[in-house]
């Protein structure tokens, strides 16, 4: 890692009274009911984002005039490249469309693909707006539990294929898996598409975290695997947290399945979603032309924060263990040879340590006994981190 780099990294970015969800103190006392807490939670980084996306945004900002935009031909251009270049899927400029975020694109999917009562399948423990988007548009939660073998999540295929036959609509996939960090192998990527072709089954790839790959794994999008599970799937993916500019709120979706896109883009208008803004258009296109080297410097430092948290709870707090991630920049840690409720954990953490971190409990069934916690930040804030978990469970 060059030196300018590592500095970047390496310096701490107060963002207090910035309107950051994760740092301004009424955020953090109406979530945590205290504002004297580190945040550690919510999942964005503290570093700078890349300085193209930078310059870009200042551009675009001397042109005075900010009215309506569409989305320009090299924007499409751009995306498509990096999906190659990164993850060596090629797919063409009618395969994409945008969405104001991928939380909104899982919204947006489930108005296209089902009907109010539908049934939708999840893998808990998993990121929490997948319930939330299901409950708040009236389908109902099937869920098939992750497993956990030798501190890693796996998947009870017997319970999968249970959960299919029930009557499932469409099934929401983290790939990767939030908050394990877990990355699908190919296998396991090719068994779920087979048994949702078997029951007709069409698949949402929440593939946020992509991107995020560390040296020690390949990420695989499943569409890309054959031509049959690219019929079926529509992909969601963003620069939001590969560039950290998820404020910019812009996502895209792929599929290859033209009856999948013109239900998805129907629902789009029913919510009179008409396109990304100017600065998020102008941040995206920015990001996937020029972002490569920023994000190989930052796998590179988020690695070495994996290994200083792994090393330092090894060896200071030995009743946690940590799930080794094969990507992102969160931590999946489990309490419960602690002995103590989710309660106690979180009051620990809030009084006694002052860390705010995840309840487990937020990602559904499996979760109970875990927290997580978010590394993208500078090594001397992780140290901070770290101390602050210790003292809370001392």
């Amino acid at each position: 890692m060059n030196i300018l780099n590592k500095s970047i990294f390496d310096e701490h970015i107060n963002r207090e009274n910035t309107g950051s969800v994760k740092w301004d103190k009424p955020a953090l006392q109406s979530i945590y009911g205290s504002e004297d807490v580190l945040p550690m939670w919510v999942a964005d980084m503290d570093f700078p984002s890349p300085e193209p996306i930078q310059k870009a945004l200042i551009a675009r900002l001397n042109h005075p005039v900010f009215g309506y935009t569409v989305p320009s031909e090299s924007i499409y251009s751009e995306i498509q490249k990096w999906v190659n270049n990164r993850h060596q899927w090629s797919i063409t400029r009618d395969m994409i469309s945008f969405s104001a975020g991928v939380v909104s694109a899982i919204g947006s999917t489930i108005q296209a693909f089902t009907e109010p009562g539908d049934k939708i399948l999840v893998q808990s423990p998993v990121y929490t707006p997948f319930f939330d988007m299901i409950k708040n548009n009236g389908r109902e939660v099937v869920n098939s539990p992750l497993r956990l073998e030798k501190d890693r999540f796996a998947i009870d295929f017997e319970d999968f294929e249970e959960k299919l036959k029930t009557g499932v609509k469409v099934f929401l996939l983290c790939s990767p898996h939030n908050p394990g960090g877990r990355i699908w192998t190919k296998d396991e990527l090719l068994r779920i598409g087979e048994l949702c072709l078997a029951y007709n089954v069409i698949i949402v790839s929440d593939e946020i975290h992509a991107d995020l790959f560390h040296s020690t794994a390949i990420h695989y999008p499943i569409a890309s695997l054959t031509d049959k599970l690219a019929d079926i799937t529509v992909t969601l993916m963003a620069p939001s947290k590969t560039f950290n500019i998820a404020g910019m709120q812009a996502s895209f979706l792929i599929t290859s399945n033209k009856e999948l896109q013109v239900k998805l883009q129907n629902a789009q208008t029913r919510q009179a979603f008409h396109g990304l803004n100017i600065l998020a258009l102008t941040a995206m296109e920015a990001a996937y032309r020029d972002g490569l080297s920023w994000l190989t410097e930052l796998t590179e430092y988020i690695e070495g924060n994996v290994k200083v948290a792994e090393e330092f709870i090894t060896a200071e707090i030995p009743n946690l263990r940590v799930m080794h991630p094969d990507a992102s920049y969160l931590l999946w840690i489990d309490c419960r040879n602690l002995g103590i409720s989710d309660k106690e954990i979180q009051e620990r953490l809030i009084h006694k340590g002052k860390l705010a971190l995840e309840p487990g409990t937020k990602y559904g069934p499996g979760g109970e006994g875990f927290v997580r916690m978010n590394i993208g930040c500078s090594r001397s804030l992780l140290t901070d981190g770290l101390n602050r978990l210790k003292l809370a469970f001392s």
